[in-house]
């Protein structure tokens, strides 16, 4: 990774990743949920990338399971109001947890000649996770936006319930360097708004 701050010449991509209508069912996740203005900033991030018009990538799960909110016979796979795709921005849809798997996403990327990704989205420890991982593994400089993306609370293997909060950061801190740079909103719309 080169340092940061990333400079707007960079023409970094925006993935957003999974900010789907079925994430609001918070109960059906596990009752908890951490960051509630995620998809706030991941729609502030989403205007400005339109605005100076560089690239945006709208990644969609597609789940198999018929009965999974995210299933795409359920009203639950559709995009979050606040980030809905224009027409002619890219919609990758993938049905595992990374953006990477099943998809042309790394042929489109590399077809534009995209090097650094700027990375939003659900949930911090699943999916972004992943994405985040293989990103960096295929050699994009890769930057994940801390307050646009959130998780929910999960249980471990026995029983002990662990907080949205915690999950989410320890799931920044297992990516933090080794996969991106975990920057804040503020920070990405300073460099990309030239301040």
């Amino acid at each position: 990774m080169s340092n940061f701050p990333l400079s707007l010449s960079d023409r970094p991509a925006l993935l957003l990743i999974d900010i789907q209508k079925g994430f609001d069912d918070i109960n059906y996740w596990g009752g908890q949920r951490n960051n509630p203005e995620a998809e706030i900033r991941a729609s502030e991030l989403l205007h400005l990338w339109r605005e100076k018009k560089l690239p945006i990538y709208h990644i969609k799960h597609c789940s198999s399971i018929s009965t999974s909110l995210l299933h795409e016979t359920n009203a639950g796979n559709e995009f979050h109001d606040m980030v809905r795709p224009l027409s002619g921005e890219p919609v990758v849809k993938k049905n595992v947890n990374s953006a990477f798997i099943g998809t042309d996403l790394k042929a489109q990327l590399d077809a534009s000649k995209i090097t650094k990704l700027v990375i939003v989205g659900m949930t911090t420890d699943h999916c972004v996770s992943t994405s985040t991982r293989m990103a960096g593994n295929l050699g994009y400089e890769t930057y994940l936006v801390a307050d646009a993306t959130a998780t929910f609370n999960k249980k471990g293997f026995d029983g002990k319930n662990y907080s949205a909060e915690v999950i989410h950061e320890t799931a920044l801190a297992s990516l933090s360097e080794e996969f991106a740079t975990v920057v804040m909103s503020e920070s990405i719309k300073r460099i990309m708004e030239g301040r």
